[in-house]
């Protein structure tokens, strides 16, 4: 086997690990949010969800505006020197929120953690630079994979290390962080030549004009929307589970912790054994629909389980969605020339920024107003439900976008 192909697939493992060590440090943290907020304000649950959502309105609002920098700079510099910065600042934020004596030092926790928030829009970067358009979807399947991977043990480690305190998993996810900065810089090279590098431009390095330079692809703007409100949608799971949970069936933070590992076991199969058959033998068009149309369904099973032990089986079928980002992923990189592909992932980025600004505090809000004690109406899956109806518009943009003239046709259409 050459030596480059060699070189290639331990780059492609070393960035697989890399999301894989940091999926985990994100999820050790979300059993126990609801109960660092709960002791640092001293709010009941329902007011905790909204200020969760107001944390995760700081991060994205940030990301919003630092992830097209960043993508810009991966694009200018190289992608190795920004994943690097990347995880050092994450490791700050997780040091920050373990020591914060106050709300406030959450919220300047979270403020650094968005200037630094481009680790997995650059992993696919990395991965496009050294992969054949052909096998995009397949190694984009493998990181996604090692993203559920962290959701296997990340909130099964954090629920367990919850029960010794709320502020224990945040040590960890720093410990992490820290490991995965030095694995990083020991044994990470970089991947895009220099030839296929540009220049920086901060007309081009902000929201507005990296998404102005998408629109340019109508294939790959349509798509682009499509992705905006799915995202829109499946950010409920990460802003209102835990509560939800807490809330409809006082589950305790390691219930938590294995539902959302259990989750994680379903995703890696999705993404790292089914994916490899799924878009050879339906192709990326059809594999798109299949996961947005189980990503509908699991949330509308969400929303109406009478027991826990329901949320199960729909986790099982919702992990299906899997195959969304893999699939919209193979047909908007094909569309795009190689030295704009940071920018690329640095629009989806800032896109992913704008529903982590509007889906958290939608979702929480949702969850608040129909859960508190003095609720007119009391359905506290409300939030999935709004959910399933942003995912089915989702699915029909996808259905016209990935249909357009000039879409890639072993993509579009196999």
């Amino acid at each position: 086997m050459p030596a480059s192909m060699q070189q290639r697939r331990h780059a492609v493992a070393f960035i697989v690990i890399l999301v894989l060590i940091e999926s985990i440090g994100f999820g050790i943290i979300l059993p126990v949010m609801p109960q660092l907020i709960m002791g640092l304000g001293d709010v009941p649950l329902s007011s905790a969800s909204a200020l969760g959502g107001y944390l995760m309105f700081t991060y994205a609002a940030v990301q919003f505006f630092a992830a097209p920098i960043l993508g810009a700079m991966g694009d200018r510099f190289g992608r190795r020197p920004i994943l690097l910065y990347t995880l050092l600042a994450l490791s700050l934020d997780y040091l920050l929120m373990a020591f914060a004596p106050t709300l406030f030092w959450l919220f300047v926790a979270r403020f650094i953690a968005g200037a630094a928030s481009s680790t997995f829009s650059l992993a696919y970067a990395y991965i496009t630079d050294i992969t054949e358009p052909d096998l995009r979807a397949q190694r984009f399947g493998l990181v996604g994979a090692a993203f559920g991977g962290g959701f296997v043990l990340g909130p099964v480690i954090g629920g367990l290390l919850g029960e010794f305190g709320p502020r224990i998993p945040f040590y960890a996810a720093a410990g992490l962080a820290m490991a995965n900065f030095v694995y990083g810089f020991i044994v990470l090279g970089e991947s895009l030549g220099k030839r296929n590098r540009r220049r920086f431009q901060w007309n081009r390095a902000n929201p507005v004009g990296a998404l102005r330079q998408i629109a340019s692809y109508p294939v790959a703007a349509g798509l682009a929307f499509a992705y905006f409100l799915y995202m829109l949608g499946h950010f409920s799971l990460p802003a209102t589970w835990t509560y939800y949970t807490m809330e409809k069936f006082a589950w305790s933070e390691s219930q938590i912790g294995f539902s959302l590992g259990f989750a994680g076991v379903f995703m890696i199969l999705v993404q790292a054994v089914l994916i490899r058959w799924a878009i050879p033998a339906l192709g990326a068009f059809r594999t798109g629909l299949l996961g947005m149309s189980a990503m509908i369904a699991g949330f509308c099973g969400y929303a109406f389980a009478a027991t826990g032990w329901q949320l199960y089986p729909w986790l099982a079928i919702a992990a299906l969605s899997g195959f969304v980002t893999p699939a919209l992923q193979s047909i908007m990189t094909a569309q795009i020339p190689a030295n704009a592909q940071g920018e690329l992932q640095g629009a989806l980025s800032s896109l992913g920024s704008i529903t982590a600004i509007l889906g958290p505090l939608l979702m929480t809000q949702l969850f608040a107003l129909y859960s508190a004690p003095d609720a007119a109406f009391y359905f506290p899956g409300m939030s999935f439900l709004a959910a399933a109806g942003l995912s089915a518009l989702s699915l029909l943009v996808f259905m016209f976008a990935a249909r357009f003239p000039g879409a890639a046709p072993e993509e579009s259409t196999r």
